[in-house]
């Protein structure tokens, strides 16, 4: 899976499942920067085939609905959607 790492304060292991052309995805990572934490994300619309395909059935472990953003924190927290209360309230 292609990933892109955005350095910042480890607050644990963030994954952001983003769409390139999301509103509510470019606010969330957005959000992420001015909190200045370390994650990773991956835009899923730009992914290929077998690797978009691998990329939505991990997505639905967390979110069977597989809605954009899709925020996982340590594979165990997930918060779906711009929430901008519950991340900042993940991450502090």
């Amino acid at each position: 899976m292609a990933l892109n790492h955005v350095a910042g304060k480890n607050k644990g292991k963030i994954m952001l499942y983003a769409l390139s052309t999301c509103g509510w995805c470019k606010k969330t990572k957005g959000l992420l920067n001015e909190l200045g934490v370390e994650y990773d994300y991956t835009d899923v619309d730009l992914l290929k085939g077998a690797e978009q395909e691998a990329v939505i059935k991990e997505i639905t472990k967390y979110n069977p609905d597989c809605n954009f953003p899709t925020m996982v924190i340590n594979s165990q927290k997930c918060i779906i959607g711009f929430k901008e209360d519950d991340i900042r309230e993940a991450l502090k």
